[in-house]
């Protein structure tokens, strides 16, 4: 009975001991001296600024825009992508004309609909 006692207390220990996770602690202020946060989109708007332009700037910046609730600036962005292509998705004209809506150009949003409506009938 004591042995079976022994082991049976033995075999708890070494089974909390196994089952223990071992604690590894990291510090990020070494990682953080070195690395500074990149605002990526500030950094394309300032592509944009110096004259660059091109589909898929303009696509990620209306659609950041378009995400963060910024619609007057995803209505300007939208503008500069729909003056260099027509050739977009769908959503593209949707995202489009609800920004135009939002600024109250409204007879604009209702010609972006229509060319919508003529991307469908296409597809």
């Amino acid at each position: 009975m004591q042995k079976r006692l022994v082991i049976l207390v033995l075999g708890t220990i070494f089974s909390f001991n196994a089952s223990a996770q071992s604690e590894k602690v990291f510090t990020t202020d070494k990682v953080s001296d070195k690395y500074a946060y990149v605002d990526v989109m500030k950094t394309y708007e300032r592509i944009a600024a110096k004259g660059y332009k091109s589909v898929d700037l303009f696509q990620k910046l209306g659609d950041s825009s378009y995400s963060h609730f910024k619609l007057e600036k995803a209505a300007e962005w939208y503008d500069k992508l729909f003056a260099i292509t027509a050739d977009l998705e769908p959503i593209y004209y949707y995202r489009y004309a609800e920004s135009l809506r939002f600024i109250c150009e409204n007879e604009k949003a209702d010609a972006i609909l229509e060319k919508l409506k003529l991307v469908k009938n296409k597809v």
